[in-house]
């Protein structure tokens, strides 16, 4: 076998099994979804929860086990500043001030009267709040944002940059 052969035989064998995985027990429905990357990622909240503290709870601790953080985002379909901010995270415009960062994600209308309930105090949305361990507010976050092309660039990042050095 020439040293090339065995080069490629190595390296074969390397791929091969770096791309195996082990088995695993399937994982809770409410589980984040696993990240490449330390890129910020939204996970939905399930539509029918009677009450969010449960599950912002297990997802901060979820969070907190793998060195990422959890944040509370609440937004609606018709909220113009909500979709940029969306479509911001999803184009990676915002990976470095969310780096690690799980997003999770309420709608407005059908969530909001529970967020209320657990401390998450707003008028305005978009909504991006820190919430304690058990999953109620902190009493940090920020809420609403300009109309237009610059809501993320020139209000809603300058303000998530100061929220998230409260903390």
């Amino acid at each position: 076998m020439t040293p090339a052969e065995r080069c490629l035989l190595v390296a074969s064998l390397a791929f091969a099994f770096a791309c195996q995985s082990a088995p695993s027990d399937p994982p809770s429905p409410h589980a984040a979804p696993l990240a490449s990357s330390a890129a910020p990622r939204f996970l939905s909240a399930p539509r029918d929860l009677r009450s969010v503290e449960p599950f912002i709870q297990e997802q901060v601790e979820r969070s907190l086990a793998t060195g990422d953080r959890a944040l509370v985002y609440v937004g609606a379909p018709w909220c113009e500043p909500c979709q940029r901010f969306h479509a911001a995270v999803l184009a990676g415009q915002l990976d470095r001030v969310l780096a690690r960062t799980q997003l999770l994600e309420f709608d407005e209308e059908q969530h909001g009267a529970q967020l209320h309930r657990a401390g998450y105090a707003y008028e305005f949305i978009p909504v991006i709040a820190i919430p304690n361990p058990d999953g109620r507010s902190s009493g940090h976050l920020l809420s609403g944002s300009i109309k237009g092309p610059s809501a993320v660039t020139s209000d809603l990042l300058p303000r998530l940059r100061a929220l998230l050095a409260e903390r």
